[in-house]
C-alpha cells in the first residue's frame, strides 16, 4: 500500500468506511448526479416504447432483449478486458458512449423521427457498451477502497443507485407530462458529465491496484482466460450459488420494465406520472434494502434466498391488486427483496474472488444477469400479451418464491458442509493457490473509475 493510501482519512463509523477514501467520495458524488439521469431515461424509454408501439408490452420485452443480449454474448470477453486494461480509462470511454447514445435518442424523439427499430438499434449499441462497462464497474470497488472496505462500498453503491431510483422515475414521470419525453433523454446525456468529471479527478496513487492480466494475443489465450474464470465459479460453491440464484430470480421475477408500464396503463388506468411513481415506490424499497445492508455490517449469505422470497411474495400479491394505492405499497417490498438479494450476491462474489480473477468472475455474474433479460423480458412480454399482466405477475411471483426456497436449501447444504462460511469476512478469503492468470499477471499501474446506465429490469 502506498503512503498516500495509508494516510487516507478513516471515518470513525465503520458503517461508512468507504467514505474514508477520497476516490470513492468522488465516485459517490458523480453517481449521485449521473444515476438520476439514467433512471429518468429508463422510465422515459419504456413509456416511449409503449407509445410508439401502440401499447404492446411485447415490444418492451424486445427492447430489453436488445439491450441485454450483447452483454450475454460478449460479457465474458468484457471480463477479460476488465482484468487486462486500466479501468478508469476504460470506464471514461464507456461514459462518453452512453452520453452520445442518450443525446441521439433525445434528438430523434424531439424531432419526431423516433421509431421502434431506432430504439432497438440504440438499445443494441448500449448493450455492446455495457458488455465492457458492467464487469469493469463491478470489479472496480475493491480497487477503489481496498479489500477491507469492499463490502461497505458495495452496500453504499447500492444505496446511491437506489436513491437515484427513487428520485429519477418520479422526476421523469412529472417531466414527461409537463415537457415531453425528449427532455428526460437530454438530461440523462448531460448528467454523464458528472461521472466523467469524477473519473478525471481521481488520483492514481490512491487506488488499490489489482494485478493486470497479460493482454491475450491469440484466440487460444482468450479461451484459456475465459476458462479460468468459469472454472473458479464452478469450484467455489458460494459464488456458484449466488450467481445461479440471481440469474434464476432475475429471469422469473425482475421484469419491471416489461410489466410495470402495462400494469399502470391497462390494469390500474394510470398515466406516465403514475407509472413513474410506481417505479419510485420500488426504488424506495430498494433504497431501504440497500441501507439495511449498510447498517447490517458484513454480508451474510442467507440474505440471498430471503430477498428472493420477499420479492416473490410481494409480486404474487401485486397480481391480485386492482387498486393503485395498494399496488404502490406492494412495489416497496418488491424493490427491497430484489436489492437485498442482488447486492448481497454482488458482495459475496467480490469477497470470494482473487484479484487476478475478479474481473472474469464478475463477468460471469453480469453475463448471467444480462442473459436473464432477453429470456425473461420476452417471456414476460409474450405472457402479458396473451394471458394478461395480472396472470403474468402471479406466475412470476410464484416461481420466484419457489426459487428462493430452493436457494435456501442450497445455502443450508453449503453451510453444513463447511465449504464456505455462512458469515463472510470483512476482507477477502485466504489466497487461492496460484492460477495461470495469477502467475503471469503484470504488476502495472491500474486506473479505475465508475459510471454507467442502470442495468435495471
Amino acid at each position: 500500500m502506498t503512503a498516500a493510501r495509508a494516510t487516507s482519512a478513516r471515518p470513525r463509523n465503520r458503517r461508512v468506511a468507504a467514505f474514508g477514501h477520497r476516490n470513492y467520495r468522488l465516485f459517490f458524488a458523480g453517481q449521485a448526479i449521473s444515476l438520476v439521469g439514467s433512471w429518468m431515461q429508463v422510465v422515459a424509454q419504456d413509456w416511449l416504447v409503449l407509445q410508439v408501439s401502440g401499447g404492446q408490452p411485447f415490444w418492451l420485452g424486445v427492447v430489453s432483449a436488445a439491450q441485454f443480449l450483447p452483454p450475454t454474448i460478449l460479457g465474458l470477453f468484457g471480463g477479460v478486458i476488465a482484468d487486462a486494461l486500466p479501468k478508469r480509462q476504460t470506464l471514461r470511454a464507456t461514459q462518453v458512449v452512453f452520453m452520445t447514445l442518450a443525446a441521439v435518442l433525445a434528438v430523434l424523439t424531439a424531432t419526431g423521427n423516433v421509431s421502434v427499430p431506432a430504439i432497438v438499434l440504440l438499445a443494441l449499441l448500449l448493450g455492446c457498451t455495457n458488455a465492457v462497462d458492467m464487469p469493469t464497474r463491478q470489479s472496480f470497488s475493491v480497487e477503489l477502497v481496498g479489500p477491507e472496505d469492499v463490502g461497505n462500498a458495495v452496500a453504499l453503491n447500492a444505496s446511491i443507485f437506489n436513491g437515484a431510483r427513487v428520485v429519477g422515475p418520479a422526476v421523469a414521470g412529472l417531466l414527461i407530462g409537463a415537457v415531453g419525453i425528449a427532455a428526460a433523454f437530454a438530461i440523462n446525456a448531460v448528467s454523464f458529465l458528472a461521472a466523467i468529471a469524477a473519473l478525471q479527478l481521481m488520483r492514481d496513487d490512491e487506488l488499490h491496484r489489482a494485478r493486470f492480466l497479460n493482454v491475450p494475443r491469440s484466440p487460444h489465450e482468450i479461451r484459456e482466460n475465459l476458462a479460468e474464470g468459469l472454472a473458479y465459479v464452478r469450484r467455489t460453491p458460494l459464488v456458484l450459488m449466488a450467481i445461479s440464484v440471481v440469474g434464476v430470480v432475475a429471469t422469473l421475477g425482475m421484469n419491471y420494465n416489461v410489466l410495470t408500464p402495462p400494469l399502470a396503463q391497462q390494469v390500474l388506468g394510470s398515466d406516465a406520472a403514475g407509472y413513474g411513481f410506481l417505479m419510485t415506490a420500488a426504488g424506495i424499497g430498494a433504497l431501504a434494502g440497500a441501507v439495511t445492508l449498510v447498517l447490517a455490517g458484513p454480508p451474510r449469505a442467507w440474505r440471498i434466498p430471503t430477498g428472493a422470497i420477499v420479492l416473490g411474495i410481494a409480486t404474487l400479491l401485486l397480481s391480485f391488486s386492482r387498486s393503485y394505492p395498494m399496488s404502490l405499497v406492494l412495489m416497496v417490498p418488491i424493490g427491497f427483496g430484489g436489492v437485498f438479494m442482488a447486492a448481497t450476491a454482488n458482495a459475496t462474489i467480490q469477497l470470494h474472488s482473487p484479484d487476478g480473477l475478479r474481473g472474469r468472475v464478475m463477468s460471469v455474474y453480469t453475463t448471467v444477469f444480462s442473459a436473464s433479460v432477453p429470456v425473461g423480458g420476452i417471456a414476460a412480454g409474450t405472457l402479458a400479451a396473451t394471458l394478461g399482466v395480472p396472470a403474468t405477475l402471479a406466475i412470476s411471483g410464484g416461481l420466484s418464491v419457489l426459487a428462493g426456497i430452493g436457494a435456501a436449501a442450497w445455502w443450508w447444504r453449503i453451510r453444513d458442509r463447511g465449504t464456505q462460511p455462512a458469515t463472510l469476512p470483512a476482507g477477502p478469503p485466504s489466497p487461492e493457490p496460484a492460477t495461470p492468470a495469477a502467475t503471469t499477471a503484470r504488476t502495472t499501474p491500474a486506473e479505475s473509475g465508475l459510471g454507467g446506465r442502470p442495468a435495471t429490469r
